[in-house]
């Protein structure tokens, strides 16, 4: 997942802002507690995450794939007085670690924690979104984007997680399996949409972003 060296990674978090103490204690427990860690966004992108956010100022974000709740407790700091973080989660067992770091961070009002299959729970969630982040099943990256698109307001943004696959989206399309097909076809949808403009950013697994226009 890491395309650039250990060292200039860490040099790079070493002129990042830190995490906060409750982020801190998230990373490290999900890193000894829950299957496949490499799932969490961790300090470089959740501050990335947090950085975009608060130039957005939403009121209103969807965090597609919960996991452990680091994304959504990133993208809550840039919130907007009164805007909410609407998470999506498929594995009930994460629920208590999600609640207990919701409430360590004093974001219970901030964040609203939804179980289910996501293509089932986004029509039902409310627009329309100031930005949505896209880290769930990789197959459902196109119909997540076909479900959210409309309903980002002009200026705002999508940016899905995981779209380079550790590089696999290189490969010859014969090769590739299910996932690596489906975000392939992800980011060449996105470029392809007049509705948005692209970046493709080469950072931890590969981050796309894509700016709802004004038209």
């Amino acid at each position: 997942m890491e395309f650039i060296p250990e060292e200039i990674e860490a040099y790079a978090e070493k002129y990042t802002q830190p995490e906060s103490k409750v982020l801190q204690e998230l990373n490290r427990e999900t890193w000894s507690r829950v299957m496949q860690p490499r799932m969490l966004s961790g300090h470089l992108q959740g501050r990335l995450l947090s950085f975009l956010s608060g130039l957005v100022q939403p009121d209103r974000v969807l965090d597609i794939g919960t996991y452990t709740g680091y994304s959504a407790l990133c993208l809550a700091e840039g919130l907007a007085p009164g805007g909410k973080v609407h998470t999506i989660e498929v594995n009930r067992e994460l629920e208590h670690m999600i609640r207990l770091y919701i409430g360590k961070a004093g974001m219970e009002d901030s964040i609203a924690l939804h179980f289910g299959e996501a293509a089932e729970l986004i029509p039902s969630i409310e627009g329309p979104y100031d930005l949505v982040f896209i880290d769930a099943d990789k197959e459902n990256y196109p119909r997540y984007f076909d479900l959210v698109v409309d309903r980002v307001r002009p200026g705002g943004m999508i940016i899905a997680d995981n779209v380079l696959w550790s590089g696999n989206v290189l490969k010859p399309a014969r090769e590739m399996d299910a996932e690596t097909s489906a975000l392939a076809a992800y980011a060449k949808k996105v470029y392809d949409d007049p509705r948005v403009e692209s970046l493709l950013l080469p950072v931890r697994d590969g981050l796309m972003l894509a700016r709802k226009g004004d038209g």
